[in-house]
């Protein structure tokens, strides 16, 4: 049996994965295609174990990241209410501003370290790493005003002029962490291009041990409040970033080859892709805080994971010119993600009259959950697919496709649909999440639709491409044969 030019053993015979050639005197090993209810088992096991042996060291990474500002919160708020207040604004305002930004900047090396990775173009890995601790350190300079003026910024918002004052203050503190984002998190994506997330996971864990031991010691034991805790907030920072770039010096040899002027070559279109994962991430975050600001709605850091694990997926088999395997990848996860949304939905309407319980102990506020329960099961399904979906957009460089669907679908179509239900109709909290409900699952819907219409072999070749002309080679660009 020939494939590709390749021979093959029988379909009885066949191993998970086959040799293709890529046109040229290389060859990629892709999935054959799937002919029966066995084959389909068999690749979704192993799309299964390569999923989870990613996604649970970055669960806990980001249980870590996480934990960083929560024990942060606890500690000052124990010294008084308007630290208390002052450090959640900082962190849930102005620190998530940037954070939400730079991210989102980070978030182009999701799409070019991984498919550079599948394509075998490791020392690439370094190369784009540089370009983005460039381009972020820039992105920090233009962010700091948003750190300096805090003060004015938060009382024009309707903020009170003492929280305002304080959280400003905070605010100016904490500016170095905003640049140890700089270096951590394209240095992030390299590790995860890579798939080396348990060193993510062991740093992730440190960085929160030294952070509460820093805090007991310069907001207790030496008494200096809020600026110990912005101190530890700093220090803890710098440490994640510091370890990882340490460690891509000490022991990626094969993705670090040193500082390269290399950078600087076509970085204006790095910058270009930057800003339209920015654009694309900050649309999903500003629109999900509009509904935890309008509606009460809990957030699930637990999703986050899953659009990371297809990131890395998605890219590093497109890159690799392993088209069918991104196409698998990409059906295993979104099969996994709504298994788990729906068993999310019925916990929900099982307990609905119970699970209220955990967060508060008034009865009026239990019954008025309940009776909105079946929204927020809903949700869980949504939430469980969309950044999913997402993630797939990353890892195959869609973002300024995605960001103009975001755009459309949550600000032209589901917020204005949530105001008129719920101020217009007059269905309060009901009617403003359901229309932005309804905003989020128009772009799942579009985005599915988007990937179920995909030729993957086209996106396994452009992929190739972007490597060859990004990765400064003058070769023609492979052909994937199949």
């Amino acid at each position: 049996m020939e494939v590709g030019g390749t021979t093959t053993t029988t379909d009885a015979e066949e191993p998970l994965l086959r040799k293709m050639t890529d046109g040229g005197d290389g060859v990629v090993e892709d999935y054959p295609p799937v002919k029966s209810l066995a084959e389909a088992r068999g690749v979704f096991v192993e799309e299964s174990r390569k999923l989870w042996s990613i996604a649970t060291p970055i669960v806990f990474n980001i249980l870590c990241l996480y934990g960083v500002n929560s024990t942060t919160q606890i500690f000052v708020g124990h010294i008084g209410n308007l630290e208390l207040s002052a450090v959640a604004i900082g962190l849930s305002v102005i620190s998530n501003f940037s954070f939400g930004f730079l991210l989102g900047m980070g978030s182009a090396l999701e799409t070019l370290c991984g498919q550079a990775f599948g394509a075998g173009q490791v020392h690439m890995l370094g190369v784009y790493m540089q370009r983005s601790w460039i381009i972020l350190t820039v992105s920090c300079v233009v962010l700091t005003p948003v750190y300096v003026f805090a003060t004015p910024i938060l009382i024009l918002l309707g903020q009170e002029e003492d929280i305002a004052r304080l959280a400003g203050r905070f605010a100016i503190m904490i500016l170095p962490q905003m640049f140890a984002l700089a270096l951590n998190f394209p240095t992030q994506k390299f590790l995860q291009a890579q798939s080396k997330v348990n060193v993510l996971a062991c740093i992730g864990f440190v960085s929160l041990v030294v952070h509460v031991l820093l805090l007991w010691v310069l907001v207790y034991v030496l008494g200096w409040g809020l600026d110990g805790a912005a101190l530890a907030y700093n220090v803890s920072a710098w440490v994640v970033a510091v370890c990882q770039v340490v460690y891509v010096v000490g022991w990626c040899k094969d993705g670090w080859k040193g500082l390269s002027m290399q950078a600087f070559n076509e970085i204006w279109a790095f910058v270009r892709l930057s800003l339209a994962s920015a654009v694309m991430l900050c649309l999903e975050l500003w629109y999900l805080m509009t509904v935890v600001v309008l509606t009460g709605h809990l957030k699930n850091a637990e999703i986050a994971v899953g659009s990371i694990a297809i990131c890395v997926r998605v890219s590093n088999e497109l890159g690799s010119g392993r088209a069918r395997a991104a196409k698998y990848s990409v059906t295993v996860v979104i099969l996994t993600s709504l298994v788990i949304g729906l068993a999310c939905m019925a916990v929900i309407l099982i307990t609905r009259n119970y699970f209220a319980v955990i967060f508060t102990s008034s009865k009026d506020l239990q019954r008025a959950v309940s009776h909105i329960a079946y929204l927020l099961a809903v949700t869980m399904v949504l939430n469980s697919v969309q950044p999913v979906i997402s993630g797939v957009a990353i890892g195959g460089g869609w973002q300024a496709l995605v960001a103009y669907i975001n755009l459309a679908c949550y600000y032209i179509f589901g917020l204005p649909l949530g105001f008129i239900l719920g101020y217009v109709a007059h269905l309060g909290v009901e009617g403003i999440w359901a229309g932005m409900l309804c905003g989020t699952a128009l772009q799942t819907l579009i985005l599915a639709f988007i990937i179920w219409k995909t030729d993957w072999f086209d996106e396994a070749a452009q992929a190739s491409e972007r490597v060859r002309l990004w990765g400064g080679q003058d070769d023609e660009p492979a052909k994937l044969q199949v």
